[in-house]
């Protein structure tokens, strides 16, 4: 049996290399490209609130110096995320979570959300995390939802998708790694979780091959060459983000 129960195509911290990532200028530029599946970063503010950034320091996509976690969410959702990308963004806002996850609820939007928290409070951003996506999704939870309709929860600390079992076990997760280790397996029984996403410059076909035939959704991050894309996805890759999706559009593994 598959796991991997969604979207194909995503784009990359909402719209690739087209717009400021982890915005919602981003969300906003991928879903009128029709992607409606995308995949963006959570870390936890000082005060524990989660909000979208990949970058634990500021510097690239903040101006000036400071950290995520060393300061307050109020603080970090005055912040310009858009000006270092281009003037046209400038003024755009540092998102919390919750304004993503609604964004993306009221356009029809399947989210992968990357729970990337800064070094030592791995536990903490799982939890936090976890329990956001609980509430936002109370509803559906209490429904019953297929598991297609919640969003997938993916990290590189396992830590983090610990915890998140631990909160939410009704949420799916996905380990993330670099090559494939050779503990995966295990991790992924550990963790309950659904898939595995690699990168996709250390994949190959065998590990491809191993683990489909587990019966786990594989999906590799960022393909950005339509070559390599057509390549991997005919050694069975479920899925994967992208930030050329301007050559790379939502249908293309239809």
């Amino acid at each position: 049996m598959n796991m991997w129960l969604y979207p194909n195509i995503l784009a990359h911290r909402g719209a690739g290399s087209l717009a400021p990532e982890n915005t919602l200028a981003a969300l906003r530029f991928g879903w009128r490209r029709g992607f409606r599946a995308v995949e963006f970063d959570v870390m936890l503010s000082r005060d524990g609130v989660p909000v979208l950034m990949h970058d634990s320091e500021f510097g690239r996509t903040i101006r000036g110096a400071g950290s995520v976690a060393g300061t307050d969410a109020d603080v970090l959702m005055r912040m310009d995320a858009g000006a270092w990308f281009g003037p046209e963004f400038a003024g755009e806002r540092v998102p919390s979570f919750e304004q993503a996850v609604y964004f993306c609820r009221q356009h029809g939007i399947w989210m992968n959300v990357e729970i990337k928290p800064a070094p030592g409070i791995e536990v903490e951003t799982g939890r936090v995390v976890a329990e956001y996506v609980r509430r936002l999704f109370a509803d559906e939870l209490a429904n019953g939802a297929r598991r297609e309709r919640l969003p997938l929860l993916s990290s590189f600390s396992f830590e983090a998708l610990q915890m998140a079992k631990v909160a939410t076990p009704d949420i799916p997760r996905a380990l993330l790694v670099g090559a494939i280790p050779e503990n995966w397996h295990a991790a992924l029984q550990a963790l309950d979780a659904v898939a595995l996403h690699v990168n996709q410059a250390q994949l190959t076909r065998e590990g491809a091959a191993k683990v489909k035939t587990a019966g786990y959704g594989l999906f590799c991050y960022t393909v950005n060459d339509i070559a390599r894309a057509r390549e991997i996805l005919s050694w069975g890759v479920d899925a994967f983000c992208t930030d050329r999706i301007d050559l790379i559009g939502p249908d293309f593994a239809d």
